[in-house]
């Protein structure tokens, strides 16, 4: 079983919206914080969002703060990223982590399989 079920992932055209969804199979209260990151080739894995479980405290990379937004299911395990307004820049594979620890992206305790975005013009 996959410890974080990730979901969401598609292709979209340019200006469209996607959700993504990353489901733990433990109590999600017990990842500390969790995250998205993006990875696009022949560049290293990049954080764009983290929530802290408990609090629902938020952080954004500057590059994608006010298109995409965070939020939390907890009674669902469930993390969510929504993404607005997308651009083919935006394309990659996301990939969903957690036991972050809260206010830094690195290091990250456990990866999702990632889910591929593709933005068309």
């Amino acid at each position: 079983q996959e410890d974080l079920l990730e979901s969401g992932g598609g292709s979209v055209q340019a200006g469209g919206s996607l959700i993504l969804s990353c489901t733990t199979s433990q109590d999600i209260y017990r990842r500390n914080c969790m995250g998205w990151f993006r990875q696009v080739p022949a560049r290293a894995r990049e954080g764009v969002a983290r929530i802290h479980t408990r609090t629902g405290g938020t952080d954004y990379a500057d590059a994608f703060r006010g298109r995409f937004t965070i939020s939390r299911q907890n009674p669902k395990n469930t993390i969510y990223l929504k993404l607005d307004n997308l651009t083919p820049d935006d394309s990659g594979t996301y990939y969903c982590a957690a036991d972050l620890t809260c206010g830094q992206w690195y290091p990250v305790g456990r990866w999702g399989q990632g889910v591929r975005v593709t933005v068309s013009s």
